[in-house]
């Protein structure tokens, strides 16, 4: 039988819950020699993607589509501290199928700085992806730096100006995702982000997670998680 190859990404594909923490991150510093991690040492079943926990079930399917972090390693991009917006757009076209099949299922790609000219304004919106599952458009907005609330207010607009100039009468409303660096989940918290069923902000890597940065993220997301089931 061939032997196949694995990213970071499908590695998290079966983390079933914060349970594995331990054990997972110990695998991973066992394995953590390159980007690729083989088929035969991985347990059947034993991971599940650990960011399905970034959101409870709202109304809709949407947040399942939208992970947080993306990571983006086969970018190539090797000092992810300077880079800049143009960069990351680039490499994300250059190596498109790979980042569709980041994104997940369903999504195809639209456009790169798709053109929306309003009666006084002209804007340009990085990515447009179309998922023919949600049925809708999903714009990406990236950015090389923490989310900020001024960063919230585009999208916000980007979405409504789609919604009444591009989509369709049998489209859904447009998603909007935010791709940053870092965020802070207190300025997510008190902004439309926390009840939006249409725009969210996720952190992208573009280099694989040490030991400790994994650990951290698979605490960050049990403890949110915790809170909102809290919630319930």
């Amino acid at each position: 039988m061939e032997s196949k190859s694995y990213s970071f990404r499908e590695l998290l594909s079966g983390c079933k819950s914060s349970n594995y923490m331990h054990e997972f991150v110990l695998y991973f510093k066992r394995c953590a020699v390159g980007t690729l991690f083989r088929k035969g040492s991985i347990k059947s079943g034993y991971y599940k993607r650990i960011l399905s926990t970034q959101f409870p079930d709202k109304a809709g399917q949407t947040p399942k589509f939208v992970k947080d972090p993306y990571v983006l390693e086969f970018m190539g991009i090797s000092n992810p501290d300077k880079i800049i917006e143009k960069d990351v757009e680039s490499a994300i076209i250059s190596h498109l199928q790979k980042f569709l099949l980041e994104m997940g299922k369903g999504f195809c790609f639209v456009d790169r700085q798709m053109h929306i000219c309003t009666e006084t304004s002209d804007f340009y919106i990085d990515l447009v992806f179309y998922n023919y599952i949600l049925k809708c458009f999903v714009l990406i907005d990236l950015k090389s730096h923490k989310l900020t609330h001024q960063d919230i207010g585009q999208m916000d607009m980007y979405i409504r100006m789609f919604d009444d100039l591009k989509k369709q009468e049998d489209d859904n409303p447009t998603i909007g995702i935010i791709f940053c660096t870092d965020k802070d989940e207190t300025m997510v918290k008190y902004s439309v982000l926390n009840e939006s069923e249409q725009m969210f902000a996720s952190k992208y890597m573009t280099v694989l997670p040490t030991v400790e940065e994994l650990q951290n993220e698979l605490e960050r997301n049990q403890i949110m998680y915790n809170e909102k089931k809290s919630l319930e």
